[in-house]
């Protein structure tokens, strides 16, 4: 905790004294003031706090913050001037303002708690059962009423499959019809009779969330009703509102006038006895006609009608039937079903749905495509990584699929079912990525959220973080990362306490970590904590055994992207690209396979040589030595410098070719834009690149 020294033991010392001794953080260690028996010095007294009436002794005392309340400018100044340079010196005015405020916001943390509990009371308070199933038919909702009628536990219903819980339910077949059926009966196996309503939960784009049933006991009705058969008119009235949901209920007249309803009627409306009753059926409606009404012209139901009722315009679905008796007409009664919460419910999983695909890892071990020996070697030691906790370097040429793995060691480990986070360390600006990866504290910095913000080592905690391009990350950053690979445990941006995590780091880089070591830019022991378990990918060019299998699947993958019907690519085509050396390696055979089906003619069906781009593939015989490729091998080079220079003219032949659109230069070269400008200022091109 902060140690805490207040000046000043006046009317407004004795207030913060008073904010900060509930504090957790903060702790008080002394308080000063000229008068003995100033108010705050007695309080602080009480409290056990050490009091006095100089200030300067107290200096040396490693004092953390320092709040002076005296009022006295000049006080201020020479504490200001006398203080330690790492302590802090806090107006009273703005400690009293920050304290207000971290009471404000504990009161309204309470506040949301309480609506919280509110919430859940009235749904456990309500006369129908619920039970709400997700869309492969498992209870995810089971309120306590419906405990009650089923006679069966919560704890016991949440996570079966909807007909172990309820053997004869009709859930399911809402599933496959997508259409919701009103007010049914049913017997359940303890002998209660329900009246039920089972309606689809679906979202705004169609897609299917589950269903809900929402249903009344009408045990002892049903019997009461069958005792009194001699009043057949009351028999009949009391079978039709029987037959409704009891969320609301309204009954008019023949002549459309208000006659009863219920409280839950009032509820849902906003609308009391004396504002219904007697009045027009319309009366209630805020939007759309009057059901009542038309039934009592047409002398037939309506089921599922949408409407807004009431002042606050209430969605809703109304159902409405006749009240027939001995074949006259004698009124309708109208049930009235909420959906407004409904609705919201379906929104929140809508976008708690979105939320995990954004997180999931997509691919697996069953999506990497290779036979050759190199792939086969890295796809082992990939799944013998996915069984331990060990850090994972992925390394690989820009293409070469880094990521792909990096998805599947995640899948096929232990923490397949928590989250997945992805960073492209070289995508996000230095200034950033701390902030991004380990959180930061309120204040931290100017425009820092209130309250502070999580970071994605701490939104990755018990799951897996994958540290694309790691090699690009600064100084600073490297002995943060240490910090997690050593101790497990983070501190945010403008924080001191440390945050224990358990993650998982999957790394991948593209450039030679042992050249950046050497030049001084990456640090060593970070380097042997992360190549702990290194896995190398190896490019297209030394695996070409993979082309045709690997042109297979991008056909069916580009075919679902671009709505064609491509089969397959001819043995010309297949010849030309498999003596094509392939700098950008799988990602480039994708954008080359994409361009020739993008200029396809719909009633073509096989990728040929002429659909092709341009490719400068191998020279066989001594027709072009200069192209060779073994032009610029001399003895003493590493493999490294030759690439890296092989490199720099392929990128500057492209960006001449193109003249100089860095944009479609980087994506003809399956290249990102940042990485094409990173590699044109690392090899000078960028003066050169219009020569």
């Amino acid at each position: 905790m902060q140690k805490v020294l207040i000046v000043g033991a006046g009317k407004g010392g004795t207030a913060i004294l008073k904010i900060l001794k509930e504090s957790e953080v903060l702790h008080v260690f002394a308080v000063i003031d000229r008068k003995i028996d100033a108010p705050g010095i007695l309080l602080a007294q009480q409290e056990g706090i050490i009091t006095g009436t100089d200030w300067r002794p107290f200096l040396s005392e490693n004092i953390d913050i320092i709040i002076e309340v005296t009022g006295d400018e000049k006080i201020f100044q020479i504490l200001r001037d006398e203080k330690n340079k790492k302590t802090v010196l806090i107006p009273g005015s703005v400690a009293f303002l920050v304290a207000k405020l971290m009471e404000e916001k504990e009161e309204l943390i309470l506040k949301h708690q309480h609506e919280s509990y509110l919430q859940e009371l009235i749904f456990n308070a309500t006369n129908d059962g619920m039970v709400v199933i997700d869309k492969r038919g498992f209870v995810i909702l089971f309120n306590r009423r419906a405990e009650e009628m089923m006679g069966v536990r919560k704890d016991e219903a949440i996570g079966k499959y909807v007909v172990e819980v309820i053997p004869h339910s009709r859930l399911p077949r809402i599933l496959e019809t997508r259409r919701m059926e009103t007010n049914q009966e049913m017997v359940l196996g303890n002998g209660r009779k329900i009246i039920t309503t089972r309606i689809p939960i679906i979202e705004e784009n169609g897609s299917l969330i589950g269903a809900v049933a929402v249903f009344k006991d009408i045990t002892e009705v049903v019997n009461l009703a069958e005792e009194i058969t001699d009043l057949k008119e009351i028999q009949t009235m009391l079978q039709a509102i029987i037959h409704s949901s009891d969320d609301a209920i309204s009954v008019v007249d023949e002549n459309g006038r208000g006659i009863l309803i219920n409280p839950a009627y009032t509820r849902i409306t906003g609308l009391t006895q004396e504002q219904v009753i007697g009045q027009p059926a319309t009366a209630d409606i805020s939007e759309g006609e009057s059901m009542h009404m038309k039934v009592l012209q047409t002398r037939r139901a309506v089921r599922g009608v949408p409407m807004k009722v009431g002042p606050n315009k209430r969605e809703v679905i109304v159902n409405v039937a006749p009240i027939i008796v001995s074949g006259k007409l004698k009124g309708s009664v109208g049930v009235v079903h909420d959906m407004s919460e409904m609705k919201s419910l379906s929104r929140e999983l809508n976008r708690a749905r979105q939320l995990i695909r954004k997180l999931e890892a997509k691919y697996t071990f069953e999506d990497i495509i290779g036979k050759s020996d190199e792939m086969l070697l890295a796809i082992e030691q990939a799944k013998l990584g996915a069984k331990t906790p060990a850090t994972v370097l992925l390394r690989g040429e820009s293409g070469t699929g880094k990521e792909l793995f990096a998805h599947a060691i995640h899948n096929a480990s232990d923490r397949k079912y928590n989250k997945f986070i992805r960073v492209n360390c070289a995508a996000i600006s230095e200034s950033l990525l701390e902030s991004e990866l380990f959180g930061y504290e309120e204040g931290a910095f100017s425009g820092a959220l209130r309250g502070g913000k999580r970071g994605l080592f701490e939104e990755a905690n018990n799951g897996s973080i994958f540290l694309d391009e790691i090699g690009e990350i600064s100084a600073n950053t490297q002995a943060k990362l240490l910090r997690v690979l050593q101790e497990g445990e983070i501190i945010r941006v403008g924080g001191t306490k440390p945050i224990s995590i358990q993650v998982r780091i999957i790394a991948a880089t593209n450039v030679n970590l042992e050249k950046s070591i050497a030049k001084g830019t990456f640090r060593e022991d970070l380097y042997y904590r992360l190549n702990r378990m290194p896995i190398h990918i190896p490019p297209l060019r030394s695996r070409k055994e993979d082309i045709p299998v690997l042109c297979n699947r991008l056909i069916q993958k580009i075919n679902r992207d671009y709505g064609r019907n491509v089969e397959g690519i001819t043995e010309a085509a297949l010849f030309q690209l498999m003596n094509y050396d392939w700098p950008g390696n799988v990602r480039e055979l994708e954008n080359i396979l994409g361009r020739a089906m993008i200029f396809m003619n719909y009633y073509e069906t096989n990728i040929d040589v002429h659909h092709l781009p341009e490719l400068h593939t191998k020279q066989f015989g001594n027709e072009h030595p200069q192209n060779s490729g073994t032009d610029f091998i001399t003895a003493g080079r590493t493999l490294s410098d030759m690439m890296e220079e092989h490199e720099a003219k392929i990128i500057q032949q492209v960006l001449k070719r193109l003249n100089g659109n860095k944009t479609l230069t980087a994506k003809t070269l399956g290249l990102s834009v940042r990485n094409l400008y990173y590699k044109l200022e690392k090899y000078k091109l960028e003066n050169n690149s219009m020569q």
